[in-house]
């Protein structure tokens, strides 16, 4: 998988994240210091390749043997704690060789059981010479006051488009992947910061494409969503006060497609947000409007009224000049 094969396996390479992979590099300067660490932020972001490249350079080649990886929303009970975590984090590991002490990384821990986690403050206390914790959670206030007390956190937020889109293109080239620019812009509206996804994504859509350059058309297949043209028609027809018309590209995205109501209504927030010829004012308004549709859709209402009741609330902004 490229994931893997592309996973950064310094801190140097880490996409994005610079104050954070700044501040950690700081705290690993005397590794005998280094508290439990806790990074939150969005799925995605570099949590758990930074835990790794933190278990290499404490650990050197021996990172694995003394490294404990667990996705905690699997295995999230407290007799996990009790017996895999607790066991491992009893190795006296101070002599052997370089090994300053022993690494858990908790993945998913805003998953654990609170049960699991109170038993966790305790073991997190109490092994302190032997080992240290990493906890990975997409929401820190999940995770109990208590361990949050004995955790430096550390915030990940979500990447920045540019920097997801030059990833993607190193990765492109490197694999010798002909990819045209608005496939890789495609890649990365539809990752919305999220680095993982947008890497597999663009591994899906190599093999679609087979020996084909890569395009924009290629991706939203993969992806399993409409271009972003066919929206905007869409939401132009419906603001004209073409509403029959914007309906029918509506049935069409639907069926040709097999859009779910959700993702039609992303889309569309997504367009309108783009298109300069919306004043922001009526942006703000459409915003609205679309949120309250989707609301409609979370709790189970009917995709088709619901989604032609929207066009039809758009075709109230219209105005002459609009196409």
């Amino acid at each position: 998988m490229w994931v893997e094969k592309y996973r950064p396996q310094s801190l140097e390479k880490v996409v994005d994240q610079r104050e954070t992979v700044e501040s950690l590099k700081i705290l690993l300067k005397d590794p005998l210091t280094m508290p439990h660490l806790l990074f939150s932020g969005p799925p995605g972001t570099g949590k758990t390749t930074v835990a790794l490249c933190i278990a290499r350079i404490l650990q050197g080649d021996l990172w694995r043997d003394f490294t404990l990886e667990l996705n905690a929303s699997d295995e999230r009970g407290i007799n996990t704690v009790r017996e895999r975590v607790k066991s491992f984090s009893r190795h006296a590991v101070g002599l052997l060789g370089n090994i300053p002490f022993g690494l858990i990384i908790l993945d998913e821990s805003d998953q654990m059981t609170a049960e699991a986690q109170t038993a966790l403050r305790r073991i997190m206390e109490t092994s302190f010479r032997t080992s240290r914790f990493i906890l990975i959670c997409n929401y820190s206030s999940r995770i109990i006051e208590p361990i949050q007390s004995r955790c430096a956190l550390f915030r990940f937020s979500t990447l920045k488009t540019e920097d997801i889109a030059r990833h993607l293109q190193f990765i492109a080239k490197n694999e010798g992947v002909n990819t045209k620019e608005e496939a890789i812009r495609s890649i990365v509206d539809f990752s919305e910061g999220d680095l993982r996804r947008a890497i597999n994504t663009l591994q899906a859509a190599t093999a679609y494409a087979r020996e084909q350059p890569l395009d924009e058309r290629v991706v939203t297949k993969v992806v399993g969503q409409a271009g972003p043209k066919e929206v905007r028609n869409m939401i132009q027809k419906a603001m004209s006060g073409q509403f029959e018309k914007s309906r029918e590209l509506l049935y069409e995205l639907m069926t040709k497609h097999g859009l779910a109501g959700s993702d039609i209504i992303r889309q569309i927030h997504r367009e309108i947000t783009r298109m300069e010829e919306i004043p922001a004012k009526e942006v703000a308004d459409l915003a609205q409007i679309v949120a309250e549709y989707d609301y409609r859709l979370v709790e189970g209402a009917n995709e088709d009224i619901q989604l032609s009741a929207l066009l039809a609330q758009f075709a109230r902004f219209g105005s002459p000049h609009r196409t």
